[in-house]
Parts: structure tokens; C-alpha cells; sequence
């Protein structure tokens, strides 16, 4: 059976175009359109669709707000469609956090000519979402049962408490015997890491919001964060999880030197390596053409063996594809720690999972348990 999407744009033209377009694949059926977000807000009740597909910008209401009212009553994935500048950028980071499965950008030359390409990466990324998500709530906040030391509490900047009633908010607390059933290399590392990284595709934004925000400022060792993203993006991405976090967070830039407390996210569009004769300096370089990931997590990780190697625990999120399995392989070949994202609770059990059928990883882990491990770690 195909999928069925609802098209959400106030654009007949763009209406039109990404209509054929789905309707040119067999594994799709488009059964409506919508105006704006009011309108696809009550088609969703009535329709019924497998996925939508979203504009942000429209009369009546936004892409955003209609994103946020979908999920709160119907949920399904939706993908959102986002210009290349930096406001779009912004509003794609909004959508995400209210519970967007994914984006592509909204390049007009290349929809109103039926790019192939493009139109390969929107059935990719249809069918990945609309077979895989896992649908949340975009907030999942639960009050831990017993708290953490006070040196490792993760607890919100005060300065930005969202709503919180000034509770310290914690993931719950592995029971001992899930503890004891994860591999035993989980918390037996060869050596205390010195450098996380952490790589993540579709689902990532949301996923790293929601490790990043219980890590508390005095976390002993720089975050290497490579997340699949176009140029403005990153930024935009950074400066959200910058406000959200009490680790300082930042779009990478080349010299940058890593310090503990610190989170680094790779920009979009270019390669984030270690500098060969200073392990602790970033840097950030052009993207060779054969490289299909702009950043690559395999990239950034292999930098990584070669100066961290065993001090190194790499994480993969959700994510389509395999990228980071290759890096991953290096790590371990080093005798670094690597976890991955538990199936239950990704977006795409695809980066994951081709490095736990590649037996790298050290340990699978539920999302909501990712940020108490690495303090505990």
C-alpha cells in the first residue's frame, strides 16, 4: 500500500509541482493539498494522511504552529520544506523542536525542474520517515527518582528554565539490572574518555536537544557534535542549543580549541578535523566532491582516532544511511567506546544500526537514558 501525504503549501504553483512529483513514485499518493497551516491542521483530522509535507511560511497560520498542532492531536511525520537562508534556518529549527520528522531545503530551480536528485533525496527521505519515525512528544521531561552527586546534576540555566517550575528535571535512572544487561564496557572503559562525539541525521536535532540539555556546565570533556545540516543551518542549530543548554555551545570555526564544557558543532557544508600537529585545535576545511556527507561523521571520527584514539567515546544518533560506521570501526580499532541510539527511539534506525550489525558498538541505549550515562561515566 502507498503512503499517503498531504502537500502543505500556499503556493498553487509549488502545490502543483511537488504533487506530480510524489505521484510520479508508486510508493506515494497524494490526497490533498492545503493552504495554510489552519487548513492542513483540519485536513490531517479529516484525510488522515501517512505523512504531511510542510511550508513554513503562510497565511492564517504558520508552518510551525500548525507543526505544533498537529502533533498535540494527531501525530504523524511531517517533513518540512525550508529556504537556504538563515530565518529559514531558524523557523526549520523551530518546526524540528515542535516535532518536524525531518527537512529538506526549498530550492526552486530544482523543484520546478524535477531535479532527479532532489526528487531521489524527498522519496528517501518520505519513505524513511514515514516507515521509521517514532512519534513524541517534541517536550518529554521526567523527574528522576534518585539524583546524580551534585557535581554532575544536570540542571537547567536559570536563564532559561522553559517552563520548568524550577524542578531539576533528569532522566530516570537505569534500574540495576538494565545496568547489568547493557555490555559490560559500558561504564569498564579502557581509559576515562577525553573527547565525546557525538554524529546524528534525520531525528538529530531533537535527539541532541534532548542529551545535550541534561549535561551539566562542569562535564569533564569537549562534545564534538557533527549533524547532518546545509550551510546556515549548523548556525542557527547551535545558537538554539546554545540557549537550551548550560554547556556553551557553538558552530565550529577553524582554530577553535577544544576545552571541556564545550560543545562544537561541525557547520554545514565543509569538514570538521582534528589539526595534525595540535590535537586540541579544530579545523574546519572544504569538502572533497567524492565525500557525498557535507559534514561527515566518518570524516570527523577518523580525524579523531588518530589523535584520541582509545580516549575517545563516540555516539551515533538517529539517522538514514550508514555514515559513522566506517569511523566507528577506526575507533574501535583503537579501543575507544561506542554507543549508539536504541531502535525504539530513533527517528531512522539506519546510522545506528549499521554499526551495531557491524558489532562496534559498545552498548545500545534508550535516548532518555543517554544524557545519565554520560554523567555517570
Amino acid at each position: 500500500m502507498p503512503l499517503n501525504v498531504l502537500v502543505v503549501d500556499d503556493s498553487p504553483f509549488f502545490q502543483r509541482i511537488l504533487k506530480e512529483i510524489i505521484n510520479d513514485n508508486a510508493n506515494f499518493n497524494v490526497v490533498g493539498v492545503a493552504d495554510n497551516g489552519r487548513e492542513a491542521v483540519e485536513k490531517v483530522k479529516t484525510l488522515k494522511p501517512d505523512i504531511v509535507t510542510m511550508d513554513y511560511e503562510m497565511p492564517m497560520m504558520d508552518g510551525v504552529t500548525a507543526v505544533r498542532n498537529i502533533m498535540a492531536e494527531n501525530p504523524l511525520p511531517i517533513l518540512m520544506l525550508s529556504s537556504m537562508s538563515f530565518s529559514g534556518a531558524k523557523i526549520t529549527i523551530d518546526a524540528l523542536d515542535a516535532g518536524a520528522a525531518d527537512f529538506m531545503t526549498k530550492n526552486f530551480a530544482e523543484i520546478s525542474g524535477k531535479s532527479e536528485s532532489m526528487k531521489n533525496r524527498l522519496y528517501q527521505t518520505l519513505l524513511s520517515i514515514g516507515k521509521s519515525v517514532v512519534l513524541k512528544s517534541p517536550v518529554k521531561e521526567v523527574l528522576s527518582t534518585k539524583p546524580l552527586s551534585k557535581s554532575v546534576l544536570p540542571v537547567e540555566k536559570s536563564v532559561n528554565k522553559k517552563k520548568l517550575d524550577n524542578k531539576v528535571l533528569l532522566n530516570p535512572v537505569p534500574k540495576k539490572d538494565a545496568i547489568a544487561a547493557t555490555k559490560k564496557s559500558l561504564f569498564e572503559t579502557e581509559s576515562t574518555p577525553k573527547l565525546v562525539i557525538i554524529g546524528a541525521s534525520t531525528g538529530g536535532p531533537a535527539a541532541l536537544t534532548d542529551v545535550l540539555k541534561y549535561l551539566p556546565k562542569n562535564f569533564p570533556c569537549p562534545i564534538v557534535v557533527v549533524q547532518h545540516m546545509p550551510k546556515n543551518f549548523t548556525l542557527a542549530f547551535s545558537q538554539r542549543l546554545n540557549k537550551a543548554c548550560q554547556l556553551e555551545v557553538k558552530e565550529a570555526e577553524d582554530g577553535d580549541i577544544l576545552k571541556a564544557g564545550n560543545v562544537f558543532l561541525a557547520p554545514g557544508g565543509k569538514q570538521l578535523i582534528l589539526d595534525k600537529n595540535n590535537e586540541k585545535r579544530l579545523r574546519v576545511i572544504e569538502s572533497p566532491d567524492t565525500v557525498n556527507y557535507k559534514p561527515c561523521i566518518d570524516v570527523s571520527m577518523a580525524s579523531i582516532s588518530n589523535a584520541y584514539g582509545k580516549n575517545t567515546l563516540a555516539i551515533v544518533l538517529t539517522g538514514m544511511g550508514s555514515d559513522g560506521c566506517d569511523g566507528a570501526r577506526l575507533l574501535k580499532s583503537q579501543h575507544a567506546t561506542v554507543w549508539t541510539q536504541s531502535k525504539e527511539t530513533c527517528v531512522v534506525y539506519g546510522m545506528p544500526m549499521a554499526v551495531d550489525d557491524a558489532n562496534l558498538s559498545n552498548a545500545s541505549l534508550p535516548l532518555d537514558k543517554m544524557a545519565y550515562h554520560l554523567c555517570a561515566l
